[in-house]
């Protein structure tokens, strides 16, 4: 068995205790950082009532040493909104467009909780305090800005010690077969998950998974995670039985070990699982769209004025493109071409032409890398993807959405319902200009089969903040070329 010397696991246990105690600190700190955002929050407020006449300026207001009973509840009730909303339960990595969101519910919720205890503490009683409405609302609207801007700072202080090697958790994984090398190598190339891999751990000891040593068996994991002081496990056998997975996790429950779970084919299958009841009798629920009703309306009503919003401000744009590519090559401005949509039906897909107009001579294909048919302003315009604004024109039409699975081809759907499971139910929904896989980094020549998983899982998932979160992500990453999973 692979081992690494006595001194590097002493070493190893002393940098475990020191880290635990450098996270209870890290959390210490956040909770800080939220009341002082909050009290400055609060003092801010006091500030902007005094000398902004919205409503209107108060007639010799009281000083600030007055409202800091009213402070302190304010300050209290938003943070302990925050405790049992889970909001100093840290994950890995959260999206930043889903913590500002959960900010600024939940310090609105903390804001009418304290006005609640504020009115029957110090309404209509002996304290000598005029009620404070413009304070309230100034804070609370400072609130949501500050935390947010605190919790930034919070984040970007947390990622920094995580690349540099400090507050990482000892992770051991379990499994040597192709999932487990890609989690391998998606924890070596993201230091600021935070992990350090100890090590792999399969049915036989030696070898490696990836860079990863295997370092013993599934039979001496206790003694593995004591040894090695693991914080947490990773399970990577999504082909193992309930059996193997129930008897692999008792061996791992010692001390505070986190435990996940690569999902299997039958949670990849279920989609969003649900529990349902059946006068008493539970059901699971593995098929689900959450886009129905009114929902559909409030989608649509999206797309119209998204849409008109932007073919009107980027019209003067859209004629400059238009004009680049006739003056470049012959033919058409736009490209249209069949796509398969909404209940596998087809409509032809707008693009602006960023190939010759005889590229597709001999058939379609993938456009593959330095691929000569493709023009000088087409190569630009796929960089950013400006070839596919003019699929607003689709949008305004009803032939597609601003967010939704992306379209393929015929000829492609064809192929690929032949071998994805569930492929032809990212058509239950209309095909979109962006969408939840696009966003997360699979685009252009990715894996047609984890496309499907993110769309699968956009169609029983929607929500209105869903696409709002999507269509800010979209622009973020065009502006900065950039894609990752935590934005």
């Amino acid at each position: 068995m692979a081992r690494f010397d006595a001194g590097l696991t002493d070493r190893g246990k002393l940098e475990s205790r020191n880290s635990h105690r450098l996270r209870g600190a890290l959390h210490t700190s956040l909770f800080l950082i939220d009341g002082l955002m909050l009290a400055l929050a609060f003092l801010l407020g006091y500030i902007a009532r005094a000398r902004l006449p919205l409503p209107a300026l108060p007639v010799n207001p009281p000083s600030f040493t007055s409202y800091v009973p009213m402070m302190l509840v304010h300050v209290t009730s938003v943070l302990l909104v925050f405790y049992f909303a889970r909001m100093y339960h840290m994950r890995r990595m959260v999206s930043r467009f889903d913590e500002s969101y959960a900010i600024a519910q939940n310090v609105s919720i903390g804001t009418f909780l304290a006005v609640a205890i504020e009115t029957l503490a110090f309404k209509n009683s002996g304290f000598e305090l005029d009620y404070p409405r413009g304070v309230i609302i100034y804070a609370w609207v400072f609130g949501i800005v500050l935390t947010i801007a605190g919790r930034g700072f919070y984040r970007q202080s947390l990622l920094h010690l995580r690349q540099v090697g400090v507050g990482r958790d000892n992770v051991l994984i379990i499994g040597s077969g192709d999932v487990a090398r890609t989690i391998a190598e998606k924890i070596r190339w993201s230091p600021q998950l935070g992990y350090n891999i100890i090590g792999a751990v399969n049915g036989a000891p030696g070898g490696k998974v990836g860079e990863v040593p295997i370092i013993g068996t599934t039979g001496q994991l206790p003694e593995l995670i004591d040894e090695y002081a693991v914080d947490e496990v990773i399970i990577a056998l999504p082909e193992a039985s309930h059996g193997e997975l129930v008897h692999l996790i008792n061996k791992c429950q010692r001390g505070k070990v986190n435990i996940k779970i690569y999902p299997d084919i039958f949670a990849y299958m279920a989609g969003g699982l649900t529990v349902d009841d059946l006068n008493g009798l539970p059901l699971l629920s593995v098929r689900d769209v959450a886009l129905r009703g009114w929902k559909l309306s409030l989608k649509r009503g999206m797309d119209i004025f998204g849409a008109f919003v932007g073919l009107v401000f980027l019209s003067p744009m859209l004629v400059l493109t238009a004009i680049a590519i006739k003056l470049e090559s012959p033919g058409p401005v736009f490209f249209c071409q069949e796509r398969m949509g909404l209940d596998g039906r087809p409509f032809p897909l707008i693009k602006f032409r960023t190939m010759r107009s005889d590229a597709e001579r001999n058939g379609p294909g993938w456009t593959v890398q330095g691929d000569p048919r493709v023009t000088r302003i087409g190569r630009l315009m796929r960089k950013t993807n400006w070839d596919e604004i003019v699929n607003l024109i689709n949008v305004f039409y009803g032939q597609m959405s601003l967010v939704g699975p992306r379209p393929e081809q015929p000829y492609y759907v064809e192929r690929f319902r032949e071998y994805i499971p569930r492929y032809m139910e990212r058509h239950r929904e209309k095909a979109g200009m962006t969408g939840w896989a696009q966003v997360n980094g699979l685009r252009g020549d990715t894996s047609i089969l984890e496309r499907t998983k993110y769309d699968l899982w956009y169609v029983e998932n929607w929500s209105l903040w869903l696409d709002i979160k999507i269509v800010l992500r979209t622009i973020f990453q065009t502006i900065t070329r950039r894609s990752r999973n935590a934005m």
